[in-house]
């Protein structure tokens, strides 16, 4: 009796867009948040800190979304190059990388003879897809995608630093770095831990990091703040 395929659901596909949308929003929120402490910190009035947290967001989303382009750019170029090697390389000597793809398997502990069938069978269909995968690790998941990974960062570094910037509207005068610092923690730790359960981590490990860095980061730019502010 065959039974039924059960359904699954792996994590790692998720892997390209959660690291950048994690990344985007927690430099959104840390970085702006910093930003409007240090300011506050030296003595300068709600509206000062306001356009500080403002500029701030402008700024780094644009840099997150340059810096992502430039980096996974750098990263699908270099996958282009490795494919155009291979794909002259199939052209030039295909025995030869059929063997090469077998010794692959041999060496994952396939025995030589189904090694060999197996690299016959899978180059009959996509020779390109099969050396890309096995031999230089390239797949559909793990392929560089510089347009998506940029606007995704962009987004959620503007999203991120969204939080802080409402936090800095509703404080009372006076009240803005503890009201800031409150709300950015807050929402750092949650985000650690939406991204960690996305991902399959622990939840409270990645919350305590992420809330242990961000309350490092603000209290170090609060006291920079403050010790520039003293000497104006």
């Amino acid at each position: 009796m065959i039974r039924p395929r059960h359904a699954e659901h792996h994590m790692v596909g998720r892997i390209g867009w959660l690291r950048a949308a994690v990344l985007g929003a927690n430099d959104g929120i840390l970085s702006t948040a910093s930003l409007i402490s240090g300011v506050a910190a030296a003595d300068a009035d709600h509206s000062s800190a306001l356009i500080a947290g403002i500029a701030g967001l402008v700024a780094g989303a644009m840099s997150m979304a340059a810096g992502e382009y430039v980096s996974v750019s750098s990263q699908a170029d270099t996958e282009n190059a490795e494919l155009g090697r291979e794909r002259q390389e199939l052209t030039e000597d295909v025995e030869g990388e059929r063997r090469e793809l077998a010794d692959i398997y041999v060496k994952r502990g396939v025995e030589p003879d189904l090694a060999r069938k197996i690299a016959v069978q899978l180059m009959a269909k996509d020779a390109l897809g099969a050396h890309a995968r096995d031999e230089l690790g390239i797949s559909e998941i793990t392929v560089a995608r510089p347009v998506q990974a940029a606007l995704t960062s962009a987004a959620t570094f503007a999203a991120g630093a969204s939080m802080p910037l409402l936090a800095t509207l509703a404080a009372p005068a006076g009240w803005i770095i503890p009201v800031v610092t409150s709300v950015s923690l807050v929402t750092l730790a949650a985000l650690g831990a939406i991204g960690a359960r996305a991902g399959g981590a622990n939840e409270w490990r990645a919350a305590g990091r992420v809330a242990f860095w961000g309350a490092f980061a603000m209290a170090l730019t609060a006291g920079i703040g403050a010790l520039v502010g003293a000497k104006l």
